[in-house]
């Protein structure tokens, strides 16, 4: 079954089921890299993402959902790659770097990445400090920074895992971020860190979340 199909038989039973609302989704050029960079509250953010933008969304994901053995194995890989993941392996020691290589070629491209700034689920459904990776493929690349906003899909698949709830749902994109004042500044931490702040500080209003200046990962492992 082609993306298209796919993503088209997605998008009624989503609509049929969730009626999600999406607010500011004509800041999305209909051509041209762009990165969207939002809160991740929950597993299946990544599936509305895909869902209420026309073009085509390309994200990283771990390579453990496209690595299953038997049809299960086969089913997820056809799935999640469908829907526009790329897998990388996020557990090595330079699974950073991979995928931030992987932002850079999907952007060089012309494309559209999406990224969680924050770096893994939010915990408690605040929203963490942004890892400084978003702001080099902005100011590696020139793209522009969507903000976006997950709202209500806590509510959906609460924790993170087992089957979805049916709960209200709105996906809110701000206007873009445009970075170029800092070009050929992507080495200096202290630029890195003023853009990747100044994109959460949208995200922030954009979902109205509580903003903790702490890794997510770190209240994670506390």
């Amino acid at each position: 079954m082609s993306r298209s199909v796919l993503k088209a038989i997605l998008l009624v039973l989503m609509r049929v089921l969730y009626r999600p609302v999406v607010e500011g989704v004509e800041h999305i050029p209909g051509e041209g890299a762009v990165i969207l960079a939002g809160n991740h509250v929950t597993f299946i953010d990544s599936l509305f993402l895909s869902l209420v933008v026309d073009r085509q969304v390309y994200f990283i994901g771990k390579d453990e959902y496209v690595t299953g053995k038997g049809v299960k194995g086969w089913l997820m890989a056809w799935f999640f790659t469908t829907c526009g993941m790329i897998p990388v392996d996020r557990d090595g020691g330079h699974g950073g770097v991979a995928a931030l290589m992987t932002g850079r070629r999907v952007l060089e491209e012309g494309r559209i990445f999406g990224i969680y700034p924050e770096g893994t689920r939010s915990p408690d459904g605040r929203l963490y400090r942004g890892r400084t990776g978003i702001a080099r493929l902005a100011l590696m690349t020139g793209a522009p920074v969507i903000p976006f906003a997950m709202i209500g899909t806590d509510k959906v698949q609460p924790g993170g895992t087992g089957m979805p709830r049916i709960a209200p749902v709105t996906v809110r994109f701000g206007t873009p971020l445009d970075f170029s004042r800092y070009d050929g500044m992507d080495r200096d931490r202290y630029v890195l860190r003023a853009v990747t702040d100044e994109v959460m500080s949208q995200v922030m209003h954009l979902g109205g979340q509580e903003y903790v200046d702490i890794y997510a990962t770190k209240a994670k492992a506390a």
